[in-house]
């Protein structure tokens, strides 16, 4: 078992099963879910077997009678076969997210009639997720013998016109937003080697590869497409077909196919609604260098030279990998914080340099204390860290004192380090942007601006010398993806809790009389991009702040003063009569509670029955003044934007392209 645990990348540090079988043998595991993803955090592959089995039957509407909050997703299964099985693979594994599936799964073979029927049951099921499993034999069940490859490759490319109609169906009837997922199909060797010709097997293998490449590069997520890549699943020793049950009960997907299809579709679940991870905090000693600091000395751990050294350069470089899209790195070291700074600053043959680093914390604490000392210095939430820590009572440290946070179970085998790291998707996420890569530059400047904020004795004088610069107006097409992404990650500074996708900001953008507004900051230290998003409507002479989203980063400068201050300015300016919002509580925005009124909002009736919800109005006649040391732009429409420029106004902070 431990063997195949490591191919996996997951070795077992505990043992979570019997605690699982506890809760199941009582009867307890609706009222006990909230506990359920500790218990898989160090999960094998059985375990997860066994939770999913026990899992599935379990009624979701129970669980949410004990814990009303837990998130929850609707997803449908349909596929060209029997493809029900998935559903325990996948419900264990996003139980190990915390995530409660609401799984209808549909008739056998018969997705054709599911996908193109408005009427179906699948559509009923309004789900926030379709999975149209294609399993081995798609493709073949249309190619008559004898064959020869041509033939199989227009089969192949007459079944992707399909799915792209029925993708396209898809995004007509299920509701906005709701994401269909597709995949690979693996080629059998049971069909390759029916050719005796090596000529022919190479040219059937070039075409059903161009099949597979036609099917990833019909992907957007972002527009409600995603396209899972089976070729890491079956390219690991995982087989593909079950030919017995494939012939007796049309169930042609192993179960370990099967289990590797649940494990990515639940990353992309994870991804879509916007829990990707944010920062990976590192270990240094065996972790990140061969090696101990304190014993060797910064010039004596090492990242090459030898094939062990080589290993951890390999896993550095992993690191860097993932910088580069945008990942924050950090480090959580029991070490001497002189001797870390010179070993990442001087050491010459490390893939990673100090400067790769937004920050470190390097001391004889406790590791938890340091993540959470980590996230507070970020601005972020412990749950948004990946802990990576070859010793497992740090492992240990970490899980109980940072609940939410993902650890990863490294150990003295550094060959195997990326493996791990990268086995759980923990960063996952449907599309990336550009403001997405340039994070790392800009917590760099926030790093940067924090330092000036503490060497100064006049924190006005400080604000005053920020020269801050915001830009609230019209996003422009290019800024969409952003703004559902703050949607979906920003959790603290959330006014009602809403989560678009990106296709769903693009249609409330079009809707007629909407408001969608993106924030752009800038300072002496740097650009920081889109940073906010507003989302409201104008209706009967009243303008309706549906939300008002702000990255946790950029807190606390006065620009959320100067927005809403900015706003209603500028609706008390284009002849509207008053400005509604509303705040709905939930887990992270709490603080916000008081917001409205803190800014000459009235409250407007009690709270609301079924969501909580506080509705706040400004009547627009005393208005509170911008804060002086922001230089605000806003304009609620591309008419005022328009007129602005005609009029020969610079905007002071020129719309991000990030």
């Amino acid at each position: 078992m431990r063997d195949r645990d490591l191919a996996q990348g997951r070795p077992l540090d505990r043992e979570p099963a019997p605690s699982l079988r506890t809760l199941h043998a009582r009867g307890r595991l609706a009222a006990a879910y909230p506990a359920v993803p500790e218990l898989l955090a160090g999960a094998d592959a059985d375990e997860l077997d066994f939770a999913g089995r026990v899992l599935a039957p379990l009624d979701p509407e129970e669980v949410l009678r004990h814990h009303p909050d837990t998130p929850t997703v609707r997803i449908a299964v349909t596929g060209r076969a029997t493809v029900g099985d998935v559903v325990p693979a996948l419900t264990g594994q996003l139980a190990r997210h915390g995530i409660l599936p609401r799984t209808l799964v549909c008739g056998t073979g018969a997705y054709l009639g599911d996908l193109a029927d408005p009427r179906s049951p699948l559509y009923a099921h309004a789900p926030d997720v379709t999975l149209c499993v294609l399993d081995p034999l798609t493709v073949w069940d249309k190619v008559a013998a004898p064959w020869q490859p041509i033939e199989v490759s227009v089969a192949a490319e007459r079944q992707r016109k399909v799915l792209g109609e029925l993708a396209q169906a898809h995004a007509a009837h299920a509701p906005p937003g709701a994401t269909l997922v597709l995949n690979t199909v693996p080629l059998l060797r049971r069909f390759t080697h029916q050719l005796t010709s090596l000529a022919q097997r190479a040219e059937l293998g070039g075409l059903w590869r161009q099949f597979n490449a036609d099917l990833l590069y019909m992907a957007r997520p972002s527009a409600g497409l995603a396209v899972l890549d089976l070729e890491p699943v079956t390219s690991a020793g995982v087989r593909a077909d079950e030919p017995r049950l494939g012939a007796y009960a049309d169930a042609h997907c192993t179960a370990e196919l099967l289990a590797g299809y649940a494990r990515e579709a639940a990353h992309l679940i994870r991804g879509l609604r916007g829990a990707a991870k944010k920062c990976l905090v590192l270990d240094l000693d065996g972790t990140l260098w061969d090696g101990v600091l304190a014993e060797d000395g910064p010039e004596g751990v090492t990242a090459s030279g030898s094939l062990r050294g080589a290993a951890f350069g390999a896993f550095q470089r992993t690191v860097k990998q993932l910088a580069s899209q945008g990942v924050l790195l950090a480090v959580c070291s029991k070490n001497d914080p002189e001797a870390v700074t010179r070993a990442l600053a001087q050491h010459p043959e490390f893939p990673l340099g100090a400067a790769d680093f937004v920050t470190v914390v390097a001391d004889w604490g406790s590791k938890a204390e340091g993540v959470h000392t980590i996230a507070e210095r970020l601005g972020i939430a412990p749950e948004a860290v990946v802990f990576a820590d070859d010793t497992a009572f740090e492992r240990e440290s970490v899980r109980a004192g940072v609940p939410g946070a993902a650890v990863v179970p490294l150990d003295g085998e550094p060959a195997l380090h990326p493996e791990r790291l990268l086995a759980d998707g923990w960063f996952d996420t449907p599309t990336l942007t550009d403001e997405d890569r340039l994070r790392p530059a800009r917590y760099a400047r926030r790093a940067a601006r924090e330092r000036s904020e503490a060497g100064s004795s006049d924190y006005r004088a400080f604000l005053a010398g920020l020269a801050l610069r915001v830009d609230v107006s019209p996003a422009e097409d290019h800024e969409l993806a952003r703004l559902a992404q703050l949607s979906l990650r920003t959790n603290r500074f959330n006014l009602t809790g809403e989560r678009l996708s990106t296709e769903q900001v693009r249609q409330r953008a079009a809707a007629p009389g909407a408001v969608v507004l993106a924030v752009r900051a800038a300072d002496r230290f740097g650009d920081d991009g889109v940073v906010g998003a507003v989302f409201a409507r104008t209706e009967a002479g009243r303008l309706w702040v549906d939300n008002l989203v702000l990255s946790c980063r950029v807190l606390g400068r006065g620009i959320e003063e100067a927005v809403i201050n900015g706003l209603l300015r500028a609706a008390r300016s284009a002849g509207l009569t008053a400005v509604h919002a509303g705040w709905r509580p939930t887990r992270a925005n709490a603080a916000l509670r008081t917001l409205c009124p803190g800014h000459g909002f009235t409250t407007v009736g009690g709270p609301d029955p079924g969501t909580a919800e506080l509705r706040f109005r400004h009547p627009l006649r005393q208005l509170q003044p911008v804060p002086g040391h922001v230089r605000l732009e806003l304009r609620l429409t591309r008419e005022q934007e328009k007129r602005a420029r005609e009029e020969g106004e610079v905007t002071a902070c020129a719309p991000s392209k990030n």
